[in-house]
């Protein structure tokens, strides 16, 4: 079973680290990376950018040009990025931008709308969104305005699950990453999704796992392979991610 890594972090100590609420990282380099996922089928994936890179994209392009043409990234970008350095991030195989909820890290959540529009409308880049599932309710007037997003670690929480389906249902995809972060049991919850929207799920390892309570492990891997037909796996693991990724 081929897999599309869809949601993993380089975090190279040649490029600037920033400390958020006290943490910083360890390092995690491709090397890294390849050797923790070696035998697991990886047949690309997408690098994300964290809280700690803040607006660093120098890690992301060095790192994209190490890999081959499989590997995508998602970046933090400001608002007041010049035309000319989004068009090198573009040419360097970025393909989204992020918006750190969570954590921060990211732009505003005022610019949201303008920013994503904008990049969507001239490079055809999605939205990704770490957020707290709780907060989706009071961002549906926000998300509305979205042309296409996703969102990180199944929403994170319980409590958000209706308003979680309620995206699902409208085509956002769901990224099923970081089961050592959420308070619920995640088959059911993927089950309803993939029932939903069986295009809708994309798996990823979230390695390294930063601040994870439980990190990734090939547990992960054969708990989505207990419960899911061959057919269904394929769309978890690869397809849906790589149309995501590679639709331009």
């Amino acid at each position: 079973m081929k897999i599309f890594d869809a949601h993993f972090h380089i975090i190279n100590p040649a490029y600037p680290l920033f400390e958020n609420n006290g943490y910083l990282p360890p390092n995690f380099t491709i090397e890294n990376y390849q050797e923790e996922t070696r035998g697991f089928g990886i047949a690309g994936g997408a690098i994300v950018s964290g809280s700690f890179q803040k607006f660093e994209q120098e890690y992301l392009v060095d790192a994209l040009s190490k890999l081959d043409e499989n590997y995508v990234g998602v970046a933090n970008i400001p608002l007041s990025m010049k035309a000319v350095e989004l068009e090198r991030l573009d040419k360097g195989n970025i393909v989204a931008v992020r918006f750190n909820l969570k954590r921060g890290g990211s732009e505003s959540l005022d610019n949201m709308v303008e920013l994503s529009n904008r990049l969507f409308d001239k490079y055809n880049w999605h939205t990704e969104l770490y957020v707290d599932s709780v907060q989706l309710k009071d961002l549906k007037a926000i998300l509305s305005q979205i042309p296409q997003c996703s969102i990180d670690h199944l929403g994170l929480s319980k409590d958000g699950l209706s308003d979680l389906y309620y995206w699902a249902e409208r085509e956002v995809k769901i990224k099923v990453i970081g089961f050592g972060r959420i308070d619920f049991d995640p088959i059911p919850v993927m089950r309803k999704i993939f029932n939903i929207n069986p295009n809708g799920l994309l798996f990823g390892t979230d390695l390294p796992s930063t601040r994870a309570s439980r990190p990734f492990s090939a547990m992960d891997i054969a708990l989505i392979r207990d419960n899911f037909t061959l057919t269904e796996q394929e769309n978890i693991f690869y397809k849906n991610a790589k149309a995501w990724y590679f639709k331009r």
